[in-house]
């Protein structure tokens, strides 16, 4: 079960040409889609009960500065985030936990 007693459904496979496809928290593989989604549903005030609901930002962390501002992007009508390439994402990620000296599997 996922947060909320919500069950985890398994995704489809991720377009990598589709933007909303794109993979914002590795950790608990939330995709910009349902990011965007749940701001607009619900409107949340703060990013946290983004994180409450999605996991999201939850885990290492690394995500929190693209949720804030997806969150503002929704929400305020803040500039279009731009999401760098998976590969480019994921190597920042990695220099982050390397950073913080955490240690994923």
């Amino acid at each position: 079960m996922g947060p909320m007693g919500h069950e985890h459904l398994p995704q489809p496979p991720a377009d990598p040409a589709d933007p909303g496809d794109a993979e914002v928290c590795v950790c608990f593989h939330v995709r910009r889609r349902k990011i965007e989604a749940f701001c607009r549903r619900e409107k949340p005030k703060v990013i946290s009960l983004v994180s409450q609901c999605l996991s999201a930002g939850t885990g290492c962390g690394w995500c929190i500065p693209i949720l804030k501002a997806i969150h503002h992007e929704v929400l305020a009508g803040g500039p279009r985030v731009e999401m760098p390439d998976r590969a480019a994402y994921l190597e920042g990620r990695k220099a982050y936990h390397r950073a913080r000296g955490i240690v994923r599997e």
